[in-house]
């Protein structure tokens, strides 16, 4: 006679200020993955808007907002676009390996690298070792870390460049946390290529999707997932396919916006500010 499995207990945080939309503050609820049922639970959870961290699954809760929607790539029918395709020919000759879910100091130095640059002052800004090393290590399920180097130099492997820490659930990858050299020169689109090849191993392992985890309109750092074809979304109804008219209408819409903060920020340039903002082809 086996154990009855038993319903999570969830909880909901107080409200915090919102990291992507101003003016506004984020809610979350949230249950802890354990146990032998943990696995299961977390694709469960991963298929109604949860995302893991560490031990805890969790989504938005907030009481006057809903602009956090979780998005997913059709890996089997996903269609390049010229500049994806570009990126993945300039790209191809980075070495992908997947490693155990265990933090390295290399890969922290990265990661510092780069939220330094992209995301200063942000809530992962002052993270040590031993915080990035937690994020990487405490998982109950099935987690893996993917290894972006340049090509080996000889007998040592080559340069690590970027990272993403990945689950592999039945139906597809969830893309936990990645990250990469924002300032390498020769390889601009790094962050790309990162998704890039996760639809390409999700195809290839007859996994149906990619999890992006949440796209927030009106964020110009998460305006990047809106360009991958065919991409789904998670509304009351379930998932639904974005159609390539909304599509079409989003992507304009993430460049005028982008063109609009360029402006501001250009203006805002000569009173001594400092900001940079690039949306990621």
């Amino acid at each position: 006679m086996t154990a009855p499995v038993r319903f999570p207990r969830f909880f909901v945080t107080s409200p915090a200020p919102c990291p992507y939309l101003p003016d506004r503050s984020e809610r979350k609820v949230f249950t802890e993955l354990k146990g032998p049922h943990a696995e299961q639970l977390n694709e469960a959870l991963g298929r109604i808007g949860f995302r893991r961290s560490q031990t805890v699954a969790y989504r938005p809760s907030c009481l006057d907002c809903q602009a956090c929607v979780s998005v997913r790539v059709v890996a089997g029918e996903f269609e390049p676009s010229k500049t994806q395709a570009r990126n993945l020919k300039r790209n191809s000759d980075l070495v992908a390996t997947e490693c155990r879910p265990w933090a390295t100091e290399e890969q922290f130095e990265l990661l510092q690298h780069y939220l330094g640059v992209r995301h200063p002052g942000g809530g992962m800004a002052a993270m040590e070792e031993m915080d990035y090393a937690d994020m990487v290590e405490h998982t109950p399920v099935s987690s893996y870390v993917i290894e972006y180097r340049e090509p080996p130099e000889g007998s040592q492997p080559g340069r690590l460049v970027g990272a993403c820490l990945t689950d592999r659930q039945g139906d597809g990858l969830s893309m936990i946390y990645s990250f990469y050299d924002p300032e390498h020169e020769a390889r601009s689109g790094l962050g790309n290529y990162i998704i890039l090849d996760h639809i390409r191993r999700a195809a290839e392992e007859r996994l149906p999707y990619v999890y992006l985890g949440y796209w927030v309109e009106g964020s110009g750092r998460m305006q990047y997932k809106i360009r991958y074809r065919p991409l789904e979304k998670l509304g009351r109804e379930g998932w639904q396919r974005v159609t390539r008219e909304e599509q079409d209408a989003l992507i304009a819409r993430a460049v005028a916006g982008h063109r609009s903060e360029q402006r501001s920020d250009a203006a805002a340039a000569k009173d001594g500010s400092q900001q940079q903002y690039r949306l990621v082809d």
